[in-house]
């Protein structure tokens, strides 16, 4: 019997991943991770059929525990994984001389380290029986400019969309990876900068067709694993609005 094959988004329990599940189940079976199991089961209630869909409650900064729980989760439900989208991620507001070694790691083993290693455990054949097809990691603008404060990120950010390049060329053609860079989107982790009415009317000032949604990141996504993009790989999908093409800004 062929194992039925599914998407997996991490990071769906809140903010963009969550809303990136909600577009992709109307026409994919999908695992979903992230940390918080009762949120998670919200998130599977809230997509499309919501019994298709599988839960994967586990924590990505425990890195070496990655491979065990995703590996037993896959054989549990006979189920491979074609795409990927790798949503997780942690931003911590932090000058670079307050930085310590714990803070640099976790943020580190969430935006960027477990990535890597899902990726690495979906390319076995006994785990995954090479249905590997699609991966899309969801970087940010900051990969690309620099913020006060967003020394980890930037450079998470940036490490995750120089493996998706070299990764395009390495796994080509079998698997196609590119990376969305989304800029200021209105989600659960970018709450505190439009809670300031000073840095909100900045950042609403700085972007050409506004402020971005969730569902703006969520269809670029879509698009980027479906076979209309079957011949685009390696690269960075910026979507935000207008804001880094924006010299008045």
């Amino acid at each position: 019997m062929t194992a039925s094959l599914a998407t997996l988004v991490t990071g769906s329990s809140s903010g963009l991943g969550m809303e990136i599940a909600r577009r992709l189940s109307a026409t994919r079976r999908l695992i979903l991770g992230g940390r918080d199991a009762e949120r998670l089961e919200r998130t599977r209630q809230a997509c499309a059929r919501p019994d298709e869909h599988i839960v994967w409650p586990m924590d990505l900064v425990d890195v070496p525990a990655i491979t065990p729980s995703l590996t037993a989760l896959l054989a549990a439900h006979d189920v491979r994984i074609d795409g990927f989208v790798h949503c997780a991620g942690m931003l911590k507001l932090m000058r670079f001389r307050m930085m310590d070694l714990a803070a640099a790691t976790e943020t580190m083993n969430v935006n960027f380290m477990s990535a890597v290693e899902i990726v690495k455990l979906l390319l076995k054949k006994p785990v995954n029986d090479h249905q590997l097809k699609g991966v899309v990691f969801i970087s940010s603008t900051a990969s690309q400019f620099g913020a006060k404060g967003f020394n980890m990120y930037c450079a998470s950010k940036g490490a995750l969309d120089a493996l998706m390049r070299a990764l395009a060329v390495e796994l080509a053609p079998t698997v196609r990876l590119n990376s969305v860079l989304p800029g200021a989107v209105r989600t659960e982790m970018t709450g505190a900068m439009f809670a300031d009415p000073a840095l909100k009317a900045n950042i609403e000032k700085d972007y050409p067709l506004g402020v971005g949604e969730p569902s703006d990141i969520a269809a670029a996504v879509e698009f980027l694993l479906s076979d209309d993009a079957r011949w685009i790989t390696g690269q960075q999908m910026v979507v935000d609005g207008g804001r880094t093409v924006n010299i008045t800004a």
